[in-house]
C-alpha cells in the first residue's frame, strides 16, 4: 500500500517522531484522513508497516516449527538471525528501531500478525518444558522478546557474532529453566528477629 511505503521513506529520512500524519497523507498525495481511515492512527499505520516488512522473514522458517520437536535453541535462533542481519542496512535499522519503540513502550499495540502476539509463542515453549502454564510461557516470552530488542533493536552498531550467540544463548537458558514453585515462602525458624 502507498501509504505504507511512504511513512516508511519519511521516517527513514526525518525520523518517528518527526513525521505526522498529515506528512504521509500529503506526500502519498491522498486525503488527509487516509491514514485514519485505513489504519485508525500513526501507531496503527506503524504496526501494519512492521508486520507487513518484517513478518516475511519469520514465516517460513516458524510455519515448520514443531512444537515438542523442535528446540527452544532453534527457535531462538529462529527469531533472533533475521533481525541481527536488518542491523546492516539502513531500512532494517529503521524496522527494528520502530519494533523495539513499539515491543518495548507500546505493549498494547495491536498486533495483528501470528509472530507478533504472544499467544502463539506459548504452546512452542510449554511443549518444550514440562509442567509449565500458559500465563508463565507468555511471562517467559515477553522477558526474552524485551531482552531482544534492547540488545538487538536499540544497538548503536551491528551486534558481533560473539554477541550474538551469547543473546541465543542467554535467552534460550531463560526460557528453558526449570519451572519452580513461585510461590511466597515463611521466614526461616532460625533466622534472627532483629
Amino acid at each position: 500500500m502507498q501509504l505504507l511505503a511512504v511513512a516508511e521513506r519519511l521516517f527513514l529520512a526525518d525520523g518517528y517522531d518527526a513525521v505526522s500524519v498529515r506528512a504521509i497523507c500529503a506526500a502519498a498525495d491522498a486525503n488527509p484522513a487516509a491514514v485514519h481511515y485505513h489504519f485508525g492512527s500513526k501507531e496503527g499505520l506503524t504496526v501494519a508497516l512492521l508486520e507487513d516488512r518484517l513478518a516475511p522473514l519469520w514465516a517460513d522458517p516458524l510455519a515448520g516449527v514443531e512444537p515438542g520437536s523442535d528446540s527452544i535453541a532453534h527457535v531462538v535462533e529462529v527469531i533472533i538471525r533475521p533481525l541481527v542481519e536488518l542491523q546492516a542496512d539502513p531500512l532494517g535499522q529503521l524496522h527494528l528501531q520502530l519494533l523495539s519503540r513499539f515491543a518495548l513502550t507500546r505493549p498494547d499495540a495491536e498486533w495483528t500478525g501470528r509472530w507478533f502476539r504472544l499467544d502463539a509463542w506459548s504452546p512452542i515453549l510449554a511443549a518444550a518444558v514440562g509442567d509449565l502454564d500458559d500465563e508463565t510461557a507468555r511471562r517467559r516470552w515477553a522477558l526474552a522478546f524485551e531482552l531482544i530488542m534492547v540488545r538487538v533493536g536499540r544497538a548503536r552498531s551491528p551486534l558481533r557474532p560473539a554477541a550474538v550467540a551469547a543473546l541465543i544463548d542467554f535467552v534460550t537458558a531463560g526460557l528453558s529453566a526449570p519451572v519452580h514453585d513461585s510461590r511466597p515462602t515463611a521466614p526461616s525458624a532460625h533466622r534472627s528477629s532483629r
